[in-house]
């Protein structure tokens, strides 16, 4: 269930984050000619021991948020401040200390643990890189009680991964992230290549590793309804850019944004009597390409309430005109010139 929210300051904020992939042309005599706008101006904050939720269709960089918050890209502009400092630029031994505190989840548990090293040099590896976390003869004891706080059985420290299920080898995977005993895990969609029954057991499992180690996590997924089971705010990412943001409350019971209505119509409803009565929203066209997305608000393209104003004004992330006079859950930030509550939106 989402926690009451933390009043201390964020342990990471992130500020008008931006990331432009070059495309060129030639072979030789390479010369830009545009770029694809994986990340255009993205901020939010996350505090300790908070579930921040990023979802959106896939192509709206929801990863690439996830890659620049690890440092794996280096931003095009913006800052991501880490308890007041600003990790994007850094190198060497500073980004080393860091990235101690800021572990990752990776999405594909058959692909991100190397099939010819054991589960225990697996678990074992950031001692290697950070050995002043475990002394050497501590590290298989560490391990096995990693193993062991993940739900698998510590005797099988010697086994490979082709040895475990895909649920059991994201076990695995977040047993590593926990190693170096971070303060944020960012999990780029941990349970989208599990079963339903496996994804419902490794979110109890990160639910219980967050309240007993005090975790933050920057949970992206494309997955509503899992989303809403985990996260305490929710942050709808579309074309590169945040489009409504809130509490978990206010984003799946009071969706303003058009995009975000959209989404929340398209959850499979499994009581047949709410089926019949809610309103399916079907979008029409494609997504833009990012390498030449719309002028103004970016989501006009698909939009049922699109008028000329949209293309010509990109509307601000902010509390819409028409509820800042307003109290309660629907007076949240949601980047749409015609923000309004829409009825029989499926909850899911």
């Amino acid at each position: 269930m989402p926690r009451q929210p933390d009043q201390r300051e964020p342990i990471l904020q992130v500020r008008d984050l931006v990331k432009h992939f070059p495309l060129t042309q030639g072979i030789l005599l390479k010369r830009q000619i545009g770029a694809v706008k994986a990340v255009d101006g993205v901020s939010f904050d996350l505090h300790p021991g908070e579930t921040l939720g990023i979802v959106g269709e896939s192509g709206c960089g929801k990863s690439t948020v996830a890659r620049l918050l690890m440092s794996l890209e280096t931003p095009t502009s913006g800052q991501i401040r880490y308890k007041g400092q600003d990790i994007s630029r850094l190198s060497g031994r500073a980004l080393k200390a860091v990235r101690r505190n800021i572990q990752m989840v990776f999405q594909d548990p058959y692909t991100s643990l190397n099939p010819r090293m054991t589960v225990g040099d697996i678990i074992g590896e950031p001692y290697e890189i950070h050995p002043e976390a475990a002394p050497r003869g501590e590290r298989r004891r560490k391990v096995q009680e990693l193993l062991d706080v993940v739900g698998l059985n510590p005797e099988h420290i010697n086994r490979y991964p082709h040895q475990f299920s895909g649920g059991q080898r994201q076990r695995i995977g977040i047993a590593r992230g926990l190693a170096l005993n971070p303060e944020i895990i960012i999990c780029d969609e941990p349970v989208s290549a599990l079963d339903v029954s496996v994804q419902a057991q490794v979110i109890n499992l990160m639910e219980r590793l967050q309240d007993e180690f005090g975790l933050s996590y920057v949970f992206i997924a494309h997955d509503l309804s899992v989303v809403r089971h985990i996260s305490d705010r929710v942050a709808v990412m579309y074309l590169g850019r945040i489009v409504e943001t809130g509490s978990h409350q206010e984003i799946y019971d009071h969706p303003t944004h058009p995009y975000t209505q959209a989404l929340l119509s398209a959850v499979p409803v499994p009581d047949p009597a709410a089926r019949e009565h809610r309103e399916r929203i079907i979008l029409r066209g494609d997504v833009p390409s990012p390498a030449d997305p719309p002028s103004g608000c970016r989501f006009r393209t698909r939009c049922w309430k699109a008028q000329r104003t949209c293309a010509e004004v990109d509307p601000p992330l902010a509390v819409p005109v028409a509820f800042q006079g307003a109290r309660g859950p629907v007076a949240h930030d949601s980047a749409c010139h015609f923000a309004e509550e829409k009825e029989h939106v499926a909850h899911g």
